[in-house]
């Protein structure tokens, strides 16, 4: 099926900006049927005869349906059929992940929504899957943030929804504009499956890799584990020519030298994308310039995120934060890429020698130096991380793939849903 697409050239101002002279701006009271709050329940392990869709299970507009949990509702209501999910319902967070929003794709069987969501169910003149990408848009957006009084989106009131100012097309653009967009999703969607799977396998890979290596057919038991025959047991600092503390400084947006934080440490990489700067003198920057295999070890922070580790491999003159600690390996003995690898398989014992403060945990040098890992020879090292960089390439590849997609929607968003480029409908 082709679609053709055309330039839009007339248009009228309307309080929501230009759009199509043959479109309407209406109000969403004015294409819902019916608008509801949800309905006071619990999770719970029994198997009740009754799901329920919260808040939190709502991830990038989407639901795993069949991952909610059981529920006990606990208020009293005469009448449950109005907080029965149903196909085509658009439900919207009012609360918690304030503004976000789902469209329920499919028929589901005794499915309820927690009293935090609003439920939407439109008119005939409203095509369900449109309402759900305009509530994407940037439109949308600007609308739900300017009724509030703080930087924060803390909540939405009925009333603020009600008043939400929506470009409508006819029925039949409608659902032209929305399976143009539902392409783009489907690719996103199957970009997001290739990406679990590679995570699955690199998983899978890690934890053989780093704890039988390659072609072992011995093995014995130590403090760590069962590891190969051939392999030692070593303290962490007795792998490293340097462990360090990084710099206590004021930060800003402009300066000499780029400082690395615990945000620019991703999937167990130092990105480039840096917002905050310092100015050093010589003798300082040369105290804390990061070097190319230099392993950055997030010591402070809430305890999910204690322990993040990422290697730095960029080029250019740059420092790391307080908050960071400076692992530098010995390199005769020991891979980077390797170390780097077995501290984020180790990260769940490694928080365990976090001190627990009230909103942070923190992990000392100290502490962090008497950690026992194995020590396999440096060529089985250097195998080991060959193989799992190789995944982690492959995911890197697929998840600018989707960073791509998401632009290439954003972008089809922002023309199709104001009119700037129409799509012909027969």
């Amino acid at each position: 099926m082709t679609i053709q697409f055309y330039k839009e050239t007339n248009f009228k101002e309307t309080p929501i900006g230009e759009i199509p002279k043959d479109w309407k701006v209406v109000r969403l009271a004015e294409i819902a049927k019916d608008f509801y709050y949800g309905i006071t329940a619990r999770a719970t392990a029994n198997k009740t005869k009754l799901r329920m869709l919260r808040t939190t299970d709502i991830k990038n507009y989407c639901v795993n349906w069949d991952d909610l949990p059981f529920c006990e509702i606990t208020e009293k209501r005469r009448n449950m059929t109005k907080y029965l999910l149903m196909k085509d319902d658009i439900i919207i967070a009012r609360a918690g992940t304030t503004g976000v929003s789902v469209l329920v794709d499919k028929k589901l069987d005794n499915v309820i929504f927690g009293s935090y969501l609003i439920k939407v169910r439109l008119k005939n003149n409203a095509y369900p899957k449109f309402m759900h990408y305009f509530l994407q848009s940037h439109l949308y957006w600007k609308h739900i943030t300017s009724s509030q009084a703080g930087s924060t989106l803390k909540n939405i009131s009925l009333p603020v929804l009600k008043s939400l100012k929506i470009p409508l097309p006819t029925i039949q653009e409608q659902q032209k504009i929305a399976e143009i967009l539902s392409t783009v999703d489907e690719a996103i969607h199957k970009t997001n499956e290739i990406i679990a799977k590679a995570k699955r396998l690199k998983k899978g890979l890690m934890q053989e890799l780093l704890t039988k290596g390659i072609g072992h057919k011995e093995f014995k038991d130590t403090e760590i584990g069962r590891i190969p025959k051939e392999w030692e047991v070593v303290k962490l600092g007795n792998a490293l020519e340097l462990c360090q503390y990084g710099l206590s400084i004021p930060m800003s947006d402009k300066g000499k030298y780029p400082i690395i934080r615990m945000d620019e440490i991703v999937n167990g990489y130092v990105i480039p994308k840096i917002s905050k700067f310092v100015d050093l003198d010589e003798k300082t920057f040369k105290t804390f310039k990061l070097e190319k295999g230099d392993i950055l070890f997030n010591r402070t922070n809430a305890y999910e995120l204690v322990g993040r580790t990422g290697i730095f491999l960029l080029n250019g003159n740059y420092v790391f934060a307080s908050y960071l600690i400076r692992l530098r390996p010995k390199r005769e003995i020991f891979d980077p890429h390797f170390l780097t690898y077995y501290l984020i398989f180790s990260h769940n014992r490694l928080k365990q020698l976090a001190t627990k403060a009230v909103h942070q945990a923190n992990i000392n040098a100290r502490n962090l130096k008497k950690v026992k890992i194995p020590k396999p020879s440096l060529v089985e090292q250097q195998k080991i991380a060959s193989i799992l960089s190789t995944i982690d390439k492959k995911l890197e590849i697929e998840r600018k793939e989707k960073e791509k997609l998401e632009r290439i929607k954003q972008g089809l968003m922002d023309l199709l849903l104001t009119g700037k480029i129409r799509v012909k409908v027969n």
